[in-house]
């Protein structure tokens, strides 16, 4: 038995797509004895035609995503638009790597651990960035004292 026209009907009155009517497959019978709108409307308070929930967009995907672009994956040659110093600031680089080198050179300076000549010396260094980073800093010192 089809009930086309009555699906129809229940969406006008409902404002929703025709996808999204739910008809009681029990009672098509009934249901499709039902012409004119008003029958329709009884039909609804009667509980025998209901709106379905909306289907919404998972952001499982999305959420994986992220994860593993946190995680620093998704970031190569090909996803890539403009150039280092587009995507990241030369300058704010720099800070980021030579703040932390010279407070661990100020807590060794501070510790006593060495020489106000040798920090003097190792501060110049850093400025024209012969450390990598505060390891390199560190292994280049107990280099410096096994000799």
């Amino acid at each position: 038995m089809k009930v086309n026209t009555q699906k129809r009907l229940a969406a006008d009155i409902l404002k929703i797509g025709v996808s999204r009517v739910w008809v009681d497959p029990l009672e098509f019978e009934e249901i499709s004895k039902a012409i004119t709108k008003e029958d329709v409307r009884g039909l609804i308070k009667r509980g025998l035609i209901k709106v379905k929930p909306k289907k919404g967009i998972s952001s499982g995907r999305s959420k994986l995503l992220k994860i593993q672009r946190k995680k620093g994956r998704r970031k190569g040659q090909g996803r890539r638009k403009g150039t280092e110093n587009a995507r990241g600031n030369k300058k704010r680089k720099w800070i980021n790597k030579i703040r932390p080198l010279r407070k661990v050179l100020k807590s060794f300076k501070s510790g006593e651990k060495i020489t106000p000549l040798v920090y003097r010396q190792l501060y110049s260094k850093l400025k024209g960035n012969f450390f990598r980073n505060s390891a390199h800093l560190k292994s280049y010192l107990d280099k410096l004292k096994r000799e």
